[in-house]
């Protein structure tokens, strides 16, 4: 009898190549796969070394003993994932291109090429872990609190659950550096990547200029105090504090709105205005990854932003479309565009589109 195939989604970093090690040590049939996703400005010295990336892949395979193949998506990803990203900003929105990319690319376009390859499985380096519970497969936390990745992966559906693995959803951060170290990986002391998913670090509003075009406009105080100018709505974020260029005395200026009707982006000083603060919120665009809607009026806990601490909230309207979230205390620079997620214990339960 053959071993299980395990395709493991392969970015070139210590994540999923320790990932990667796990399941071979466990006695898996394991498969490394390279997306190559962004293409646009790829350059030997631009800002997704793709290439580069690709050539620590294979030096991690070729360590553990694997193979490894290159897949191009970066058709689906521009169709999927940024033409969406774009049409949100333009919109006025301030979008989470990793919540879309995970849905679409890492658990669909991948998960659909790597059965073709005749996987059983597909693993990456996301720090979460998958219980099977009543026929259900529950997507649960990571036991490294400090780096668990549930948020992004809340628009998962059950098929796409019950197909992965995540090896490191036990263990911590550091002990991931340990094991490859001792093993020699290559790249065991590389620098985790951050920027936007598949597309790299780079200055965001230089990046988002060459799509969506500069429309100046007044900032203005809540009570249409006009107290500086902005290239572009798109260009900001609620909570933003940095690179607004607001002088003067007193406290830091924040982003606290947008009129799109008039072009204006609505400013407040302090860090704790009152207009920055909301006790609930509608969202819509709905993916339940434990395969049915959260309860009403139950006390769960929720997050509008990754790496945000749980905020207790009760659901008290949820319907196909929508769903109204109120929380148990005021919530800081609640951001249309980005994901609500809502949790049961270390259980997620799935979320929604802030509107």
């Amino acid at each position: 009898m053959r071993n299980k195939r395990v395709v493991v989604g392969m970015s070139g970093g210590v994540d999923s190549a320790v990932a990667a090690l796990l399941l071979k040590r466990q006695g898996y049939d394991v498969v490394g796969l390279f997306m190559k996703n962004w293409e646009d400005d790829d350059t030997e010295d631009g800002y997704c070394p793709a290439k580069q990336d690709f050539m620590d892949v294979l030096a991690v395979a070729e360590n553990i003993g694997i193979e490894v193949e290159a897949v191009n998506f970066a058709k689906e990803y521009r169709e999927r994932v940024f033409s969406l990203f774009l049409r949100e900003y333009q919109a006025g929105r301030t979008p989470n291109p990793d919540v879309l990319c995970n849905s679409e690319i890492k658990f669909k376009a991948f998960l659909d090429h790597a059965i073709a390859l005749g996987a059983d499985k597909i693993a990456t380096g996301h720090y979460a872990r998958v219980r099977e519970r009543a026929g259900l497969f529950e997507l649960l936390k990571a036991e490294d609190g400090s780096k668990d990745q549930s948020y992004f992966l809340h628009r998962l559906n059950q098929i796409q659950l019950s197909r992965t693995l995540f090896p490191l959803g036990e263990i911590y951060k550091r002990e991931v550096r340990e094991i490859a170290r001792e093993a020699g990986v290559p790249v065991h002391a590389k620098k985790d990547s951050t920027g936007i998913c598949f597309i790299g670090e780079r200055p965001f509003r230089e990046f988002l200029s060459r799509y969506l075009p500069k429309q100046p406009g007044n900032m203005e105080t809540p009570e249409g105090k006009v107290v500086g100018q902005h290239e572009g709505l798109a260009y900001h974020t609620i909570g933003q504090r940095q690179g607004l260029g607001i002088g003067g005395q007193g406290e830091p200026w924040f982003v606290a709105g947008k009129d799109m009707v008039r072009n204006v982006l609505i400013v407040v000083q302090g860090h704790d205005h009152p207009v920055l603060f909301r006790e609930g919120l509608v969202a819509a665009d709905l993916s339940w990854v434990s395969g049915h809607a959260p309860h009403t009026d139950w006390v769960y806990a929720a997050k509008i932003r990754y790496r945000q601490a749980d905020a207790p909230c009760s659901i008290h309207r949820v319907d196909r479309e929508s769903c109204e979230i109120d929380f148990a205390q005021p919530q800081w620079a609640v951001t249309p565009g980005q994901s609500v997620v809502v949790y049961e214990s270390e259980v997620c339960l799935g979320g929604g589109v802030i509107l």
